[in-house]
């Protein structure tokens, strides 16, 4: 590798760590993220340090524990004092780019008036991150794309992901986003690093197009039932609406199949990432890291989502690609290994100092 190597971080939403055929899965097929897996080192007990969403994103964007960034839950603010994935990624030479979301709330004391409307929503930019396409809650830049398509308003950002079985996969959030980050690295000549941060496999449980009918719910598997012998807080959680799981037996694998269905969506989408990366030259010096922000219950132990402390909601993904060190390629760590060390990996792979924090 003769000059800085192009740097991929890739984070899925809500995707378990099980939920991989290399990984033995007895359902769910993965064929593109197997070919990554085998040309990577895969983490197999994988963890997120915290969830939902801003908190899990803060500790593998800064590289520390949940009781040190003391974000708490989506909406508490990310100390700007704190260092970060991007901010690391701009010392080291690079214009870090951001194409989805990454779900942090500004540091009120960088703000100078208080209408500012950052202040309003947990969904903004990690400082240091130039945007290529932002796709928060709204999903405004695709929604305007499915009307230019001929499609009639979908409505909000939740309903148009809610109705994404009824229009084809190529249509899909997923297949945009990778659309507009492939359209940015046929500009690239100089070292890049790209942040692509997928949705999906996230609620609500409508998988894009053919992949909604790509399981049968039929052959998904039981979850793990709820223990008899509960914790309080377990049966806390259970009375959540929005927590439980459905009570249906069919409706439950129905959302299973669909969550299934999420995962192959976003498989293919990673597939047409790394074909994009041969076809222009990129794959011998792009250092890829893959990861989630955290896990999901699917039904287990009566949950879905990822409300409380089991091994599903905090099992995740990982594996990091690095194009010459091919003695570690397909290798497996069986050891547990947590997000908080995807940073100072990071810092190694762009020669940079890790930060003290």
């Amino acid at each position: 590798m003769s000059r800085r190597p192009n740097v991929l971080l890739i984070t899925l939403d809500q995707f378990r760590g099980d939920c991989l055929s290399c990984a033995g899965h007895p359902v769910v097929r993965t064929p593109h993220l197997d070919a990554l897996a085998a040309r990577s080192v895969r983490f197999a007990r994988h963890h997120s340090q915290a969830t939902p969403c801003a908190p899990g994103r803060a500790s593998l964007y800064t590289g520390m524990y949940q009781f040190n960034h003391r974000v708490v839950g989506n909406g508490t603010p990310l100390d700007d004092r704190f260092d970060n994935v991007a901010r690391l990624a701009r010392r080291a030479g690079y214009d870090p780019t951001l194409f989805g979301y990454t779900d942090q709330s500004v540091d009120p004391r960088t703000t100078t008036a208080g209408d500012d409307p950052r202040l309003s929503s947990y969904e903004g930019v990690l400082p240091g991150f130039a945007v290529g396409l932002h796709l928060p809650t709204h999903h405004e830049p695709w929604r305007r794309w499915l009307m230019e398509q001929g499609y009639d308003d979908p409505g909000d950002g939740v309903q148009a992901l809610a109705t994404e079985s009824d229009r084809p996969a190529e249509h899909g959030v997923s297949t945009y986003l990778t659309d507009r980050v492939i359209e940015w690295l046929e500009q690239r000549d100089d070292p890049w690093f790209a942040h692509v941060s997928y949705l999906r496999p996230h609620p609500p449980y409508a998988a894009a197009g053919h992949w909604a009918a790509h399981y049968d719910p039929e052959t998904v598997g039981e979850p793990v039932p709820p223990a008899d012998d509960r914790h309080p807080l377990h049966a806390l959680i259970l009375d959540i609406p929005e927590a439980a799981a459905p009570a249906d037996p069919a409706a439950l694998r129905h959302l299973r199949a669909q969550y299934f269905g999420m995962v192959s969506d976003v498989d293919s989408q990673v597939g047409r990432l790394l074909d994009a990366l041969e076809r222009l030259g990129h794959g011998d010096d792009t250092v890829i890291v893959l990861t989630a922000d955290h896990g999901e219950q699917l039904g287990d132990h009566g949950l879905v989502q990822k409300v409380g402390w089991f091994e599903e909601s905090h099992h995740v993904v990982g594996m990091v690609r690095h194009p010459h060190l091919g003695a570690a390629h397909g290798s497996v760590v069986d050891a547990f290994t947590e997000n908080v060390d995807m940073l100072p990996t990071l810092a190694e792979v762009m020669s940079i100092d890790v930060p003290p924090q």
